[in-house]
Order: C-alpha cells, then structure tokens, then sequence
C-alpha cells in the first residue's frame, strides 16, 4: 500500500485557536483533512496513545510543557518513539530549537509558513512511514559506526538507517570513542555530529584522514552547525557529504546510498 497526504492522520498541538486555524486550513488545502487539534502536551500525549496518529504537528511553547519537552517524551516512549514531528514556531534562537532537530524532527517550520515547504514536510512523513530500502548487494553486513553526543540523536539517526535495511551498528558518544572503535574494528561508513565534547566532528574526521587505519572510509557529517566557515573547512578537510539536521529521509537515502554504492565498486 502507498499512502497518500490524504491518508495522513494528524495530531496538531497548538494552544492558539487562531492558529489552530490557520494551519488547519493550510492541510486542508494539500488534502489533508483528517486532523485532530488539541491545545496542550498533556492532552497531546493521551491522544497519541489512543489513537496513534501518522504525524505531530507541534508549536514550542505549550501551556504545561514545551514543545522540546514533548518531542523528548515521544522519543522515551516506545510506543512514540517513530512518530514523524514537525514543528510550527516563530523562534529563532538556536539554543531553543537545536534540541528539537537534534530529536529527529521531520521539519521546523517558521510562523507564517510556505504552503510548499508544509508539503515537503508532509511527503517526507510518507517516505517515513514508507521507508524505501537502500539497494546494495550484501547490506545485512555493512558496519556502520553513528559517533553523537546526544543518544536521542543517535538513537533517531540509527533507526533511519534500519528503516533502509542496515543492521549492523556500533556507537560513539564523541570523536574520542569514536576513534578508539575506528584503531580497531573496520567501518563502511562513519555518521557524525559536528559540535561534541571532547573531540569534535571536525577533529574526528581530521584524524580519521591522516593518522586512521582506515583513511580513505566515507563520513557523512550530519549537523546542526550553521556556521559557512566551519563547514567549508570540514568540506576542506575531506568529508564524504554533509546532511542538515533536520533531514529529509529521502536526503539521507540518497546520500547512504551514493557513499556505499561508492565504496561497493571501489
């Protein structure tokens, strides 16, 4: 079964009534008409629970509980924890919504929004919940290495990954861990962070590139980091491809697939 934007089952979280509107009309008018609106987290959650929805849609400040807060409790729950969420919020401030795509969010969206931009948003949730697996010749045995400092990320990132029909995992909290794993077991792909404690992504991958045993493995970067610079000299440095945060799964598909493919023939 391939479904559709009007097969989606929305949840929207949003303490304005205005609002509420307005992004309700905005669904309806891509097809979307099967939403459910409720005005805190609380009732969020319990709704989620009764009847599971394909998608949350979600402002950052709740009455009872940020939107971060909420994001967090879905992903600690295994019942929620592979629900696609998007945010809807006019905050800008890094600090306030680094949390959220470090959470794995489907999209940030700002207020006002595009209607183009809450369609992509709505078609990367199909491509979630309809994940297309990679197309590589023995997969079940591609090591893959996720280096992150937040286990929520890592935890997001790998069962993306999974989704494609990868198995086979090792993790690392920071470049340190990381390059330990790296001195002694091969990899088929590294997935980092860029901004970690101890050794950073950059770091990481300058070591990987000179002193590893495995110099020549593929790094996918995926990050949060906005800063042009750091990233021009990561680029510099000899990264395989950069992955925003959020990511469209379609993105990350097609970047896997590219970088092994790569490694598959070389």
């Amino acid at each position: 079964m391939t479904l559709k934007l009007g097969d989606l089952i929305v949840l929207l979280t949003e303490p304005s009534g205005t609002q509420q509107k307005i992004i309700k009309n905005c669904l309806d008018r891509l097809g979307v008409c099967r939403v459910e609106s409720v005005a805190n987290g609380s009732d969020a959650l319990n709704a989620m629970l009764t009847r599971l929805p394909d998608l949350v849609i979600s402002s950052l400040y709740l009455p009872d509980m940020s939107g971060t807060e909420l994001l967090e409790t879905m992903r600690s729950n295994p019942q929620l924890q592979d629900l696609p969420f998007l945010l809807i919020s006019s905050e800008t401030r890094i600090r306030y919504l680094d949390p959220i795509r470090q959470a794995g969010a489907i999209a940030i969206l700002p207020k006002p929004f595009a209607q183009q931009d809450l369609r992509i948003a709505l078609v990367a949730t199909l491509d979630q919940l309809e994940p297309e697996a990679l197309q590589l010749s023995d997969i079940e045995n591609i090591e893959i290495l996720l280096v992150d400092d937040s286990p929520i990320s890592r935890k997001f990132i790998r069962r993306s990954l999974e989704a494609m029909g990868l198995e086979r995992f090792s993790e690392a909290a920071n470049g340190v861990e990381a390059a330990q794993l790296i001195a002694d077991r091969f990899f088929d792909l590294i997935v980092t962070d860029y901004n970690m404690p101890q050794m950073s992504g950059d770091k990481l991958l300058d070591y990987i590139r000179k002193e590893s045993p495995q110099a020549a493995v593929p790094v996918l970067m995926v990050t949060s980091e906005n800063d042009n610079q750091r990233l021009a000299a990561v680029q510099k440095a000899g990264v395989s491809a950069l992955c925003d945060k959020p990511f469209l799964p379609e993105t990350m598909r097609n970047l896997v697939q590219k970088l092994l493919s790569e490694t598959e023939w070389s």
